[in-house]
């Protein structure tokens, strides 16, 4: 059984393997929990795509509903390539919760992820382990 700070953690080193390496995007990494197991994981591509988010979700499948997200940044709630924003996908999939480490600052997100996830009525936590997280971000100047 898996503890929310064993996955906020997990979701961290995840990030951290590609740090530096995702640019212009950041690198974020997420994990879905269910019934203290983790379902699927994900870390930002290489040059910035896939989103953490999407890959975590494909691993995940089906088992994604009912799951708990932790992911390390706030998701993006707009898409510039147009496709459907994670914020969205974690919605759909019927996440049941939702574990934040840090807010970001790009016009994709800012706040704009987390009041979509509050306005679809899934539960947030906001601030895990943001100490531990806060280094992945410190370089990162969103456009």
């Amino acid at each position: 059984m898996i503890s929310d700070l064993q996955a906020m953690r997990r979701a961290i080193d995840l990030a951290r393997a590609h740090l530096g390496r995702t640019a212009e995007n950041p690198s974020v990494g997420c994990v879905l929990v269910k019934d203290g197991v983790i379902v699927g994981e994900g870390v930002t591509g290489v040059g910035g795509r896939p989103h953490a988010e999407e890959l975590a979700l494909d691993q995940a499948e089906a088992a994604a509903r009912g799951s708990t997200a932790y992911v390390t940044l706030e998701p993006c709630a707009h898409r510039t390539t147009g496709a459907i924003s994670c914020t969205e996908r974690l919605i759909q999939s019927g996440v049941v919760k939702v574990a934040i480490a840090c807010a970001d600052a790009s016009i994709h997100a800012a706040g704009q992820g987390a009041a979509k996830l509050i306005a679809a009525k899934i539960p947030l936590q906001f601030g895990l382990l943001a100490d531990e997280a806060a280094f992945l971000y410190a370089d990162y100047r969103p456009a």
